[in-house]
């Protein structure tokens, strides 16, 4: 297959490298990634300024914008003429599970490939704790992958709709077992740190922990007992139930609600 490979760690990241690496065996790879670190960067585009993209090596970019914009550029730029069959987006250093999803830069490029009509992963290795990882542990994530993308075709998944894989840190053991999830649901408790630099400005750092609900059948619950989950996710925000509670069929106006 002809695979673009991005992510929003940067094109340096370990994560990226292993990937790279197994893919290379067994497919046409190529990348276009961030030149830095987009976490966090979500859906954006860069619109008021340039992008640049800079050659790294045999069928490599880094791009000087988002992952959404790395996923643009080789699609517009880089393979015009023969677009990726299949965008894997990874291996992002880190969870992307429940509300995760809507911050996640990993998983915008999955998203901008479904739009684009591509068939998109994004992949996650959840980090254990304060533990680095282990090299090994993003090589199983890539060997895990490479053995899954041989069978995708045989699940008949729509172009609208990506999927999104997460890791549990197995220190590099093999993965052998994965469940199909839903999104799982967490309590974040913000955290808002004020700081003061020397000349007296303020400034202020986002943190906080997350306490998960172990919900039987979500992506938490998945890999909390070891399992890959494999989430299918699409870019629709239509509320079907509510949508179906105040009615689609008749014709409104403002003022006569108000006189009711």
């Amino acid at each position: 297959m002809r695979i673009l490979i991005t992510n929003d760690d940067g094109i340096d990241a370990l994560g990226l490298r292993r990937l790279e690496e197994e893919l290379k065996k067994d497919h046409d790879v190529f990348v276009c990634a961030p030149d830095r670190e987009q976490s966090a960067s979500s859906h954006s585009l860069s619109l008021s300024r340039p992008l640049r993209l800079m050659s790294r090596g045999e069928n490599r970019w880094a791009c000087d914008g988002t992952p959404t914009d790395s996923v643009l550029l080789a699609f517009h730029e880089l393979f015009k003429e023969t677009p990726p069959e299949l965008i894997v987006s990874g291996i992002n250093h880190g969870q992307n599970m429940g509300e995760d999803v809507t911050y996640s830069g990993t998983i915008a490029a999955a998203i901008e490939g479904a739009i684009l009509g591509a068939p998109s992963l994004a992949v996650s290795l959840i980090q254990n704790d304060d533990r680095t990882y282990a090299e090994e542990s993003f090589s199983s994530v890539a060997r895990f992958l490479s053995r899954f993308i041989e069978r995708y075709h045989t699940l008949n998944i729509p172009k609208s709709t990506f999927l999104n894989l997460n890791f549990p840190d197995l220190d590099g053991a093999d993965y052998l077992s994965y469940q199909y999830t839903r999104l799982g649901s967490r309590v974040f408790n913000d955290v808002v740190i004020h700081k003061t630099d020397p000349r007296g400005k303020s400034y202020y750092w986002i943190g906080g922990e997350a306490d998960w609900q172990d919900i039987g059948g979500t992506d938490y619950s998945a890999t909390r007992r070891g399992l890959v989950s494999i989430t299918p996710l699409r870019v629709n925000f239509d509320d079907d139930e509510t949508l179906r509670k105040l009615g689609t069929d008749e014709v409104r106006t403002i003022s006569g609600e108000l006189r009711e």
